[in-house]
């Protein structure tokens, strides 16, 4: 059993960030950023919490992903800042630093004594300040592509199969309050900023990093949805029913971002007219 569970973890790792940088590199930065938020490292952390311990440690776990998410987000933007003023071993020190702050934020949320009203309230109002804080940054595309091999496209897995390997190994040793807070850290998204910022530059993964938190409703609603429904319908279909909520929104942001889009093409249409 413990074969099969390290095999499926080392499998959907391998999907997920190599599927999240080809779309980087053949759809747009833009996309994989708001996609990165789609519920996958905390998914797949949430499912084996409930499927290693129970669905209620999971559910209970998930309350506390929430809250984890502003360490998460906190995170991409400590990245931010740091990759635009080190010079020197850039992505090195861009990567401790955010690594540093995610850690120190997580102790801090650990000091709260969470409820669920704190669990959706505070993550939502760091990703409204962070989109604001990004607002300056360009969305930006990959013009000329880097050419795949065996070896690239190993070393893009390794990162994501180290670290989900690592969190989900967490309920072992500690309680569910500070799983689910580890739970949070970003199992996907950062090895994709990896793989971005050193394949190309940290331009193109500022336009990863600008679109996050978008994204990041997406898996405050699969969260929420977890710790809802987990103890109810178990692990298998609560996933089903958090992944079709955490779905629905990002199609409603979708259309209605296409909606505004449309609106502001005819606005600017017909001011050129007159």
């Amino acid at each position: 059993m413990t074969e099969l569970l390290f095999l499926i973890k080392l499998a959907v790792a391998i999907v997920f960030v190599i599927g999240l940088s080809l779309l980087a590199e053949n759809v747009s930065p833009k996309v994989a950023g708001i996609l990165s938020g789609y519920p996958t490292g905390s998914a797949i952390t949430l499912f084996f919490f409930g499927l290693e311990v129970s669905p209620d440690y999971a559910a209970k776990s998930a309350v506390y992903n929430m809250i984890g998410l502003t360490a998460a987000l906190s995170f991409v933007y400590i990245y931010y800042i740091a990759s635009k003023y080190f010079v020197k071993l850039n992505i090195l020190l861009s990567s401790l630093s955010a690594i540093l702050g995610y850690f120190i934020i997580v102790w801090l949320l650990h000091l709260i004594e969470i409820n669920i009203f704190l669990a959706i309230s505070i993550p939502i109002a760091f990703a409204l300040l962070y989109i604001y804080l990004f607002r300056e940054i360009k969305n930006i595309t990959i013009e000329t592509k880097a050419k795949l091999n065996f070896k690239i496209l190993f070393v893009r897995a390794f990162f994501a199969a180290l670290i989900i390997l690592l969190i989900t190994s967490v309920p072992k040793f500690v309680g569910p309050n500070w799983a689910g807070l580890f739970s949070a850290f970003p199992t996907t998204l950062f090895p994709l900023m990896l793989i971005i910022h050193y394949t190309y530059s940290k331009e193109h993964v500022h336009t990863v990093i600008k679109n996050v938190p978008i994204g990041m409703f997406s898996l405050i609603i699969y969260s929420l949805t977890v710790s809802i429904v987990y103890p109810l319908f178990g692990i298998y279909l609560g996933t089903l029913i958090s992944f079709g909520t955490a779905t629905l929104y990002l199609l409603v942001y979708s259309k209605t971002k296409s909606l505004i889009n449309n609106r502001k093409r005819v606005v600017e249409l017909k001011k050129r007219t007159h």
